[in-house]
């Protein structure tokens, strides 16, 4: 059982990237009187006593001030709401049919197709009722109310037909729950007739709700309720009884408007799959919309394997897949905005919120105007990834818990939620894309409009180190930015989400680009970007591992959502067969790898482990003797090892490392300079390059368990330099800023920032 959180102060802004002229807003919930904001600029939220400590540089602006707490609330599940109409006021009868895919059949009522309302005890619906099975309910607003269920509970994850056919004036209802695949002795199946209460069904004055019902106050996402698990293929609605060779006839296919009597409501989940967007197909307008983002371009109950593509073959992906701990925007109110003014310097920011001894950092990003730059160089910060890993649940769960201890070898002696932040994501139910749903499908899609509790500037993910704790994500990128800052130089920053938007334009003024430690999820148009930038010359210092990996759609539509369908890749869950393209764009998912477009033939290096138990140091390698390289190791001793020291795990290689592969496109005249190897069992070699049932695949044993740091030249005076290890960074400020790392990579970046060619591979 989580422990009740104590964090009584979060927010989150409406955008993560800003320039000078525009204006963010920030969205609160305060459980106190009050709190008071202030803008910071974010330079390093480390606070363990080996580093420089927790930095932050106040910026005056108009925010500063006391605003008033209020509690705003986060309302999680998805369904599809169909607006009110007098179509809907079906007093005499009706018949409500729909295919349905049930997840969680015993976990509470929950609406399939309702024009219901709680408070009124009104109208009508087809439900999983509290039983698990099929039920019809009826109510006139008066206090008399129906029920009738089917008798035998639904089995969870298999397709059923489910149909209730109303006759108000006889008194009799007919209910039909059918499995798709009938085995023998199948005490799920059930077809009834029963007499009925002569109940006129009372008028809601609501909307339609599918996958839920109306609580009958307001139109907002507070008030449906009962949220279905799972999914609903092709529901109907009918304004009179049908007989059973009607049902029938529904049931083998026959298109609703080919019934005697023409729907009132034919809801096609087979179309618009990029959309909020539900097309009612019956004639009547009854169009509906999806809400809070449930899965797209999944298959509904036809599909037979004959065609993975949904673009191919729609028919069979007329189904949608509800959750009730789906959420796209959490909707809350803005409590004070910022327009950032002319003279607010490129950087990372964040709105400081205090209250009673609290304080909760909210990050953004300030560039530079559009089509400018204000440096030389430009570091892009990996938003996707940080909406991918966003409320991360980490340990919270014992499975994950259990599979942690199986990959480490033994358990680990910690409570659990382990962190405020982790158990405000337990306890208001917030996923990210390596969680798994409550009825234990995986996460497709995450959002950047909710509370982020681990993009924050001192956020330790608890699984690393064996339990100490280390930063991770956002808060390891502060370390570049610290080193940024202590060097002195000059730089601008911009997101991927920026270069998913306006490509390598955004790029073309820097003569240097820095990634963060982690820069694993990438759109198509951000890999454009980059690919056209280095062609023309640019530079790029990939200071990270396990980078350009994922493939990931922003939604067109929704730009604050981001899509990834895992397959065959080093991941928590794979995709259901079938479902491995994106709804929002159409593109096929999994590792960009599969796409032709590995990460060695962009960097030289690509993902080949990772470990959370220490990091290691590098040594050298032939290549860094070749006079193409000597710039990087100017006064850096040849004979000692890079990096035996950091704040990411003990080291300056681990965590997520990458190696050179020639046969994934490493170019031949990659220099490699050092490898970190040697690590523990704890390190696996990545499931993408393994065929077959083989032993030794841990570090101690395959030698393709390292991280590679190399150089090479690109076309028109470009370069990379890639040093295939996330924990790098953490290792920068090691010594007050005066080691091997900090000074390999000052030496790159002088170089590669300045207006001094590059060496050529055919040098020496």
């Amino acid at each position: 059982m989580a422990a009740k959180s104590p964090m009584r102060l979060v927010g989150y802004p409406d955008r993560f990237s800003v320039q000078p002229g525009e204006t963010v807003r920030f969205m609160v919930s305060c459980e106190l009187p009050s709190y008071r904001a202030d803008i910071v600029r974010l330079i390093h939220g480390d606070r363990n006593p080996a580093g420089p400590g927790f930095k932050e540089a106040l910026v005056a602006t108009p925010v500063s001030g006391d605003y008033a707490g209020r509690k705003q609330d986060l309302h999680s599940g998805s369904y599809v709401t169909v607006p009110d109409s007098p179509l809907l006021d079906l007093s005499d009868g009706f018949t409500i049919q729909a295919w349905i895919y049930p997840t969680t059949p015993a976990g509470g009522t929950q609406g399939i197709v309702t024009r219901w309302s709680a408070r009124l005890e009104a109208g009508y619906g087809l439900f999983v009722d509290e039983n698990g099975d099929l039920a019809l309910w009826t109510g006139d607003g008066t206090g008399r109310v129906e029920r009738l269920g089917a008798g035998a509970a639904l089995r969870a994850s298999q397709w059923y037909f489910v149909a209730a056919s109303y006759d108000a004036r006889a008194g009799k209802v007919s209910l039909y729950q059918e499995p798709l695949t009938l085995w023998p002795r199948d005490a799920s199946d059930a077809r009834l007739q029963e007499d009925f209460s002569r109940i006129q069904t009372g008028s809601t004055g609501g909307p339609l709700i599918i996958a839920g019902y109306w609580t009958g106050e307001g139109d907002e996402p507070a008030s449906v309720a009962g949220h279905f698990n799972g999914k609903i293929d092709s529901p109907r609605l009918f304004r009179r009884p049908l007989a059973d060779d009607d049902i029938d006839a529904l049931r083998r296919g026959s298109p609703p408007t080919k019934i005697a009597e023409a729907p009132v409501g034919a809801w096609e989940f087979g179309r618009d799959f990029s959309s909020s967007h539900i097309e009612d197909a019956s004639g009547n307008g009854l169009h509906g919309e999806a809400v809070n983002m449930p899965a797209r371009a999944v298959t509904g109950h036809g599909w037979d394997g004959s065609e993975t593509d949904f673009k191919h073959a729609p028919d069979l992906y007329g189904a949608i897949y509800f959750h009730d701990d789906d959420l796209e925007d959490a909707g809350w109110e803005a409590d004070f905005e910022l327009t950032v003014p002319e003279t607010m310097k490129s950087g990372v920011y964040a709105a400081r919120l205090e209250a009673d001894g609290t304080i909760e950092h909210v990050p953004f990003f300030v560039r530079p105007r559009r089509g400018t730059s204000t440096a030389p160089i430009v570091f892009l910060a990996p938003t996707a990834t940080y909406v991918a890993y966003a409320n991360l649940h980490g340990f919270a769960s014992a499975a994950s818990r259990e599979r942690y201890a199986q990959l480490v070898g033994r358990e680990l002696d910690m409570e659990h939620p382990t962190t405020p932040e982790e158990a405000y994501i337990v306890d208001h139910g917030l996923l990210s894309l390596y969680d798994r749903h409550s009825d234990g499908s995986g996460v497709t899609y995450s959002s950047r409009l909710r509370p982020m509790l681990n993009m924050r500037p001192g956020y330790r993910m608890p699984l690393l180190g064996l339990g100490a704790g280390f930063p991770y994500f956002f808060a390891a990128d502060l370390h570049l930015i610290d080193w940024l800052e202590a060097k002195g130089y000059e730089y601008d920053v911009v997101t991927d989400e920026d270069l998913h938007s306006e490509g390598t334009d955004l790029l073309a003024p820097y003569l240097t680009v820095v990634t963060g430690s982690h820069p694993e999820y990438w759109s198509g148009q951000m890999l454009d970007g980059l690919e056209t930038y280095l062609t023309s010359g640019g530079r790029l210092m990939y200071l990270g591992g396990n980078g350009f990996y994922w493939v990931t759609s922003f939604d067109p539509e929704r730009p604050h959502v981001i899509e990834v369908r895992r397959w065959h890749g080093t991941e928590s869950y794979e995709a259901e067969p079938g479902e491995y393209y994106h709804s929002t764009t159409g593109e096929l998912g999994g590792l960009w790898r599969f796409r032709g477009r590995p990460p060695q033939r962009l960097v030289g290096v690509g993902f080949t482990s990772q470990g959370f138990d220490r990091s290691l140091p590098f040594h050298h390698q032939p290549g860094s003797t070749d006079p193409r390289a000597a710039f990087i190791f100017e006064g850096v001793d040849k004979d000692a090892p890079i990096g035996d020291f950091g704040l990411v795990m003990g080291g300056a290689g681990g965590l997520e490392v990458d190696r050179v592969d020639p046969v994934l496109g490493t170019p031949p005249h990659t220099l490699v300079l050092a490898t970190a190897k040697g690590f523990s069992d704890v390190y696996q070699y990545v499931v993408e390059e393994i065929t077959s049932m083989n032993a030794g695949q841990g570090g101690s044993e395959n030698p393709l368990v390292r991280a590679d740091m190399v150089y090479l030249e690109g076309p028109k005076g470009g370069a990379v330099f890639s040093v295939g290890s996330i924990s790098w960074c953490g290792s920068l400020s090691h010594d007050d800023y005066d080691n091997s790392v900090s000074r390999i990579t000052d030496n790159v970046l002088r170089r590669f920032s300045s207006e001094e060619p590059t060496s050529s591979p055919n040098a020496g």
